[in-house]
């Protein structure tokens, strides 16, 4: 059973993430042939706060 964690800044829609949890099972299903209802797919969505680029939060942008 694959199982595959996904972690993105918080604040993209509902349909969006439904899209990427389709495209990668989609992926996962084509590259190593497991069956789709094995596919698990986790979404980690972090606050900006908490999510540092360079030694900044992107909570703050330059």
């Amino acid at each position: 059973m694959p199982i595959v964690h996904i972690s993105v800044i918080e604040g993209r829609s509902n349909e969006a993430k439904a899209h990427l949890i389709a495209e990668v099972t989609d992926a996962i299903e084509r590259t190593i042939g497991a069956p789709k209802a094995t596919i698990r797919v986790l979404i980690n969505e972090i606050p900006a706060a908490h999510w540092g680029v360079a030694g900044v939060p992107k909570s703050n942008p330059p």
